[in-house]
């Protein structure tokens, strides 16, 4: 079917289509003899609500005047079909002169009854010879329209970015949260118990003797952790070991577990047996197990927090929060770092590994960090995606001379050479649907040159590598 054969031409009299076009938006404002060649060479149609006046990739016939109604362009990117624009009385849609358009982005619908004058592409170049005024505010029109597609396009794929990012932020904060909360209430019972164990040792009324024994043997317990390098089964057997001893001399063998964590060996018991029996050993190695116990966890949550800490700070630098909305020097190399961050839970999801080269006295760059991040986002998420489960993605960063290149590598099937001339082109997407936009790279590309960037691909089968050069800021 071919565009707007779902519309019917309307029959009207020569006056009342001039009378009718006078009365919209942008040609009220041309002159008489401009509307008269307009009128000559276009058709009036109607369509019925919800009508499909061009589907999405079929070539856009021509220039379409809305005269009445509504008309909506609807985009699926594999979540349902949404509005992206609409037009009413008064507006310009279709191919617009010097427009580049050439195919729909998305299926035009006449959201409800409409009457749209269009005119076919075939007379545009001559209209822009002999309709001057016309065609300057048909520029203005286009101009406008880019703006309002640029910003939108933006926009949806900053949101869609963000919840990527939320999502994985929220798995790699679950982690050491858990691990807060988990040792918190370890480290009470923990305290409760070594404090009841230091008030029972201490009615026990120990020797001098005993008392050196037992900080030979807390010492060894507070010296560090477990040998390192255990296998799970190893470890298992130390336990055991542990536990058969403290039950062959009489002691509670509950804490064989905290013993086994620490540095304790069984010939560090056996001095102290030497020294200790009964319920005074029972209690010393009740004292230290959970005096060490709660030593490791306090460790735990220091290391979880910190964690915690470092994710949130990678997110602050990520998004530039803190940083005012003008163009600042730029460390590429930190905001790199902080991407990859961003992207850590999706790289063990893949089970990948990603290396950061980046060149020790690397120039800053003068950029909008955010979205310059969202360049990287882009390029580094992609690289994952194309890479196998248990692929590499290399991601460097080097100086060429008043330059900073960056080079986002995958080892993944490569872009076909067929397709790669237009993975830059707005909604074109290499992904299965639902799983992209086709709007990443049309983005990173106009961000780019927000920047006086650059961004060129190179690929073939087991190696893509996406190249970004900004120009350097001057030293100082």
């Amino acid at each position: 079917m071919s565009a707007y054969a779902s519309g019917t031409i309307v029959e009207i009299a020569h006056a009342d289509l001039h009378a009718r076009l006078k009365e919209h938006t942008v040609l009220a404002a041309v002159p008489a003899a401009e509307l008269e060649w307009v009128a000559e060479r276009g058709v009036l149609r109607r369509f019925p609500a919800n009508a499909e006046m061009a589907a999405h990739d079929q070539p856009v016939e021509g220039l379409l005047f809305v005269l009445r109604g509504h008309v909506a362009i609807y985009v699926d990117r594999g979540e349902g079909r949404h509005k992206v624009a609409e037009w009413r009385d008064g507006e310009v849609t279709g191919v617009l002169p010097y427009s580049r358009m050439k195919t729909s982005p998305g299926d035009t619908v006449a959201v409800e009854q409409s009457e749209v004058f269009t005119v076919s592409r075939e007379h545009l170049p001559e209209m822009i010879r002999q309709c001057p005024e016309l065609t300057a505010h048909l520029v203005h029109v286009m101009l406008d329209r880019a703006r309002l597609f640029t910003s939108s396009d933006l926009h949806n794929e900053k949101m869609k970015s963000l919840g990527k990012l939320a999502a994985g932020l929220a798995h790699e904060l679950n982690n050491p949260a858990s691990a807060v909360v988990r040792s918190a209430k370890l480290l009470t019972d923990g305290l409760l118990a070594a404090e009841d164990a230091s008030s029972r040792l201490g009615a026990a009324q120990l020797t001098p003797v005993q008392r050196d024994a037992l900080d030979a043997l807390r010492a060894a317990c507070l010296s560090g952790t477990a040998p390192a390098g255990l296998s799970p089964l190893e470890l298992a057997d130390r336990v055991d070991a542990i536990s058969g001893w403290l039950e062959d001399h009489g002691a509670d063998a509950s804490v064989a577990s905290a013993l086994a964590d620490t540095a304790v060996t069984i010939p560090a018991l056996d001095r102290l047996s030497e020294s200790l029996r009964g319920e005074p050993l029972d209690l010393s190695l009740q004292w230290v197990a959970h005096g060490c116990a709660a030593r490791s966890l306090a460790r735990e949550i220091e290391v979880s927090a910190g964690r915690i800490y470092e994710l949130v700070s990678a997110v602050k630098d990520f998004t530039h929060l803190d940083r005012e909305t003008v163009a600042q020097a730029v460390d590429v190399g930190q905001d790199l770092a902080n991407t990859l961050t961003m992207l850590r839970a999706k790289v063990k999801a893949r089970s990948a590994s990603v290396e950061l080269t980046v060149d020790p006295d690397l120039p800053r760059v003068s950029a909008y960090g955010g979205e310059l991040n969202q360049v990287w986002m882009n390029l580094i998420d992609n690289a994952l995606d194309a890479a196998a489960a248990g692929g590499h993605v290399e991601v460097s960063a080097r100086a060429e001379r008043d330059s900073v290149v960056v080079q986002v590598a995958d080892d993944g099937p490569g872009i076909p050479d067929s397709i790669l001339p237009r993975i830059f082109d707005p909604f074109f997407t290499t992904k299965p649907v639902g799983q992209g936009t086709g709007l990443g790279l049309d983005i990173v590309r106009r961000l780019l040159s927000r920047h006086s960037g650059r961004i060129e691909v190179q690929s073939r089968p087991g190696h893509t590598v996406f190249s970004v050069t900004l120009p350097a800021s001057p030293p100082g």
